[in-house]
């Protein structure tokens, strides 16, 4: 019995002191460590990893003074032009005529003649007309001549229209410098007729006006005997490019 209790004595000791370290333990284990970075009272969890950011899909605004590096290199500039640009609807201006500051040629500037061709034909059908610039300063001959052949002719010779040299621009003449103009008396057609005088009268700029009144032409033969069949040319520098039209018929 003694030796009992004496055993029962001995192990109550180390059984408290046993569970006073056990308490001890414990409570340590629930203090924050120094090591855990969150500092005194902090909390023990650990922190949230940061989402990586993404990408917006618009370029960042520059900021004052920069320039984008990636600008476009042909856009538009403010800057305004050197060339003065023409208003809304505006025609482009005329080009300048070298003949609109040269005077038309009228009755008093020409000496005018008729000739048939060749010299020595027995016919009088194809004559060549004949104006000289017997003034003083370059004249403008416009068109054809507007061509009569006798008194009690109705109408003037019907042109030969592919005998214009520089289709709508006129013959220039110098002092002293002739003109010509083809004349076909008779094509072999019918309703001939003796004709014993022809007109000449001058055109102005526009086609079939007159510029001053007929000028009388000195007859090569007379009477001449004219048909339907008549024609003349334009105005030529070139004798031979008149004749050409006519020689043949």
């Amino acid at each position: 019995m003694s030796t009992h209790v004496s055993h029962v004595r001995h192990w109550k000791p180390y059984a408290v002191g046993a569970a006073v370290v056990v308490a001890l333990l414990a409570s340590t284990a629930c203090q924050p460590s120094a090591d855990d970075g969150t500092g005194e009272g902090g909390s023990s969890s650990p922190p949230k990893a940061s989402s990586p950011a993404k990408p917006s899909g618009k370029p960042s605004a520059a900021s004052p003074g920069e320039t984008p590096s990636d600008a476009p290199s042909d856009a538009p500039s403010d800057a305004p032009s050197d060339k003065p640009s023409d208003p809304p609807g505006s025609k482009p201006a005329a080009k300048p005529s070298h003949t609109s500051a040269v005077a038309a040629c009228t009755a008093d500037d020409l000496a005018v003649s008729a000739v048939k061709e060749p010299a020595d034909s027995k016919e009088n059908r194809h004559l060549l007309l004949t104006v000289q610039n017997a003034g003083d300063d370059t004249c403008a001959l416009y068109h054809h001549p507007l061509v009569k052949l006798g008194a009690d002719a109705r109408t003037t010779v019907p042109v030969i229209k592919d005998s214009d040299p520089d289709p709508g621009k006129p013959v220039t003449i110098a002092p002293g410098k002739e003109a010509y103009a083809a004349l076909l008396v008779s094509g072999g057609a019918r309703d001939e007729y003796e004709a014993r005088s022809i007109t000449l009268t001058l055109q102005g700029r526009t086609p079939g006006s007159r510029a001053g009144k007929p000028i009388d032409v000195p007859m090569p033969a007379n009477p001449l005997y004219a048909d339907d069949g008549q024609l003349v040319t334009y105005w030529t520098t070139a004798s031979g490019f008149a004749l050409d039209f006519i020689m043949s018929k």
